[in-house]
């Protein structure tokens, strides 16, 4: 897949909304081709790439490390944050729409310089790597008051091939009932969809707010890396 490919024409239904919609999460298959991937796993020890660090058991957060990368960003990485910004904005309208908030602007520029304007001037695109026993703590990504509702998750390393275990958890809790839990296994330069905070889910009176949040199950041998791209940025 290229991101050429991940424009619609707008007679077209769009099936990564349908699968947001239904489900909260959604697979954008081959995204990225094997090398890219490695060349991208390859830069976690390129201290220069990287604004900071985090080692989550220092925070509890769980086990294993991330780093932010700094401005300016890797091109792959710009050009996957720019170029996948349109579709996921049109999904993010529409479930604005129902949930009577604020819309977001057509291009990524724009919205950056929203986030800039608020403050929120660093960047967020991230990889993260986990070892043996590495696990991440269901969270959300919030960085500021600005926050677009859509991320996405590349797979860099191959499961059971590189990894074992490691699986990506999504976590729907629900008004007044139990929470619903969804795992996805990507693949190699797969990339999953999914809400930063909340969502819109159609119920028996109509649409109501369900929150979201996300982790990665216990990592079992090797190593899994990830990049994660989020759309607002930080303050």
């Amino acid at each position: 897949m290229t991101l050429d490919q991940l424009a619609l024409p707008d007679d077209v239904d769009d099936p990564l909304g349908t699968a947001l919609d239904e489900q909260g999460v959604a697979t954008l298959p081959g995204l990225l081709d094997e090398g890219t991937c490695r060349d991208l796993a390859a830069m976690f020890d390129d201290d220069e790439r990287f604004r900071s660090t985090v080692v989550m058991a220092r925070h509890s957060f769980g086990e294993g490390r991330y780093r932010y990368f700094a401005d300016p960003l890797p091109d792959v990485v710009a050009e996957l944050r720019t170029g996948l910004y349109p579709r996921l904005a049109a999904v993010a309208n529409r479930w604005a729409g129902i949930l009577d908030e604020p819309g977001y602007p057509a291009t990524h520029a724009e919205y950056r310089a929203q986030c800039a304007a608020a403050g929120q001037t660093k960047p967020t695109p991230l990889l993260l790597r986990y070892g043996p026993t590495g696990y991440n703590c269901l969270h959300q990504d919030l960085y500021g008051d600005l926050v677009f509702p859509l991320q996405v998750l590349v797979m860099l390393s191959e499961p059971d091939v590189e990894f074992t275990g490691g699986e990506s958890v999504f976590v729907e809790q629900r008004p007044r009932q139990q929470s619903k839990a969804t795992v996805v296994r990507p693949r190699q330069g797969d990339a999953v969809v999914f809400p930063v905070h909340h969502r819109p889910r159609r119920g028996t009176r109509g649409h109501h707010r369900v929150q979201m949040r996300h982790g990665v199950s216990t990592v079992h041998s090797g190593s899994r890396h990830v990049l994660g791209l989020i759309f607002h940025d930080a303050a």
